[in-house]
């Protein structure tokens, strides 16, 4: 059973969507109770930093998170703001991150940017696995996955970085620690491939 975290941010029902077509149950998560019923979580994310971790915050939900995917060790995937949060801190907000992978969201640089307009980062683009991880097996490499973002993750630790992408200049568009991953694009609006994506993330 696949738990996605409903806090308020993110697209909850199109993730639960692509899993019932799969045939893989999942439970939309509201409280902490809810949270010890189920396998694997899902934590999306859409829109500011700040405004989503007080979302989080306010949920009453974060302990429970933090006893689940840091001493239990259930597997979690963040996507969009949901993976950024898991950082320690953002360029974009004031308050801390979950800091469950160490790093910094930090604004894209534009500076070197060729073609307006430059933020946000929208649309199609390849992602590039660092290595043969079972979460991106069997993916086309030309369809890429669909990005909404003008902040991206910049791990601490190179070794937490699973895959990279290209805009501007080279950045992380995933990221993993042990149980624990995130991905900066959208899979439930990235078609075949997200689709793919997120059964892989069921059959870790």
């Amino acid at each position: 059973m696949i738990g996605i975290v409903n806090y308020g941010s993110g697209n909850i029902q199109a993730i639960a969507n692509i899993y019932n077509q799969l045939n893989i149950p999942t439970k939309i998560i509201t409280n902490p109770v809810d949270l010890k019923t189920v396998d694997k979580l899902i934590l999306p994310g859409v829109g500011a930093f700040d405004a989503t971790m007080k979302q989080l915050l306010e949920s009453g939900l974060k302990e429970e998170l933090d006893e689940l995917v840091l001493n239990q060790k259930k597997d979690i995937l963040g996507i969009c703001v949901g993976m950024q949060i898991m950082a320690n801190s953002s360029e974009e907000g004031q308050l801390n991150g979950l800091g469950w992978i160490e790093g910094k969201v930090k604004k894209f640089d534009v500076s070197n940017f060729t073609q307006k307009p430059y933020l946000p980062h929208m649309g199609w683009n390849t992602v590039k696995p660092l290595n043969d991880h079972l979460i991106f097996q069997n993916m086309d490499e030309n369809q890429g996955f669909y990005f909404v973002h003008s902040y991206y993750y910049e791990c601490a630790n190179q070794d937490n970085v699973l895959a990279t992408s290209e805009y501007g200049n080279q950045f992380t568009s995933s990221v993993f620690r042990d149980n624990i991953y995130g991905m900066q694009f959208h899979p439930e609006k990235s078609h075949s491939n997200g689709i793919q994506l997120l059964e892989n993330f069921a059959k870790l």
